[in-house]
């Protein structure tokens, strides 16, 4: 079985990678081409060389972890980073094999969603502030999760509003999912 196993590892339509401790351990090809690396570049590497900061990479860290805790499982999208350094949308989907500690060995999926959706010149706090309001969560839980206040978080969501040419919510939410309008 370990043959088989392998090579769906190694021709899976969507990024794979098995990691410990945030650490990629083995990664498929069509990861290594959607980050633009090979794959033995990313062999051993710290899943923080895909991030755009190390702060991102630490705050998703921390949800991901509390998410986890118990089933094991975590899904997000989120802004990536490839290595010419263009920032892209990132699906990412994650199953522990060690519920009780995580990140400790851990199975992921990548889909690129950069083609239906713009990453156009964010900063990280407007980054932070689109997926969580990706996810449907108000401005005053926005500024609960990011420990801000209720006006700064409206100061970034009318800064996404510029940024990208929407008239309201509705219209940024959907300009970030790359819904047609």
């Amino acid at each position: 079985m370990t043959g088989l196993a392998d090579i769906a590892f190694e021709n899976a339509p969507v990024g794979l990678i098995y990691s410990e401790d945030r650490i990629i351990r083995r990664c498929n090809p069509c990861f290594a081409e959607m980050f633009g690396y090979h794959p033995d570049e990313l062999h051993n590497t710290s899943l923080s060389r895909l991030y755009p900061s190390v702060a991102e990479f630490d705050h998703i860290g921390r949800i991901g972890l509390r998410k986890m805790a118990g089933g094991g499982r975590y899904a997000d999208e989120r802004i990536m980073r490839r290595a010419s350094g263009e920032l892209f949308w990132c699906r990412v989907r994650g199953q522990s094999l060690t519920p009780d500690t995580p990140f400790n060995k851990a199975v992921w999926t990548f889909s690129d969603l950069s083609e239906v959706r713009p990453s156009t010149g964010l900063t990280l706090r407007e980054r932070q502030v689109a997926k969580l309001m990706i996810g449907g969560v108000t401005t005053k839980e926005i500024a609960h999760e990011l420990g801000i206040s209720p006006r700064t978080a409206e100061v970034h969501r009318a800064r996404l509003l510029k940024k990208m040419d929407a008239k309201n919510g509705l219209e940024l939410v959907a300009r970030l999912v790359g819904i047609p309008l």
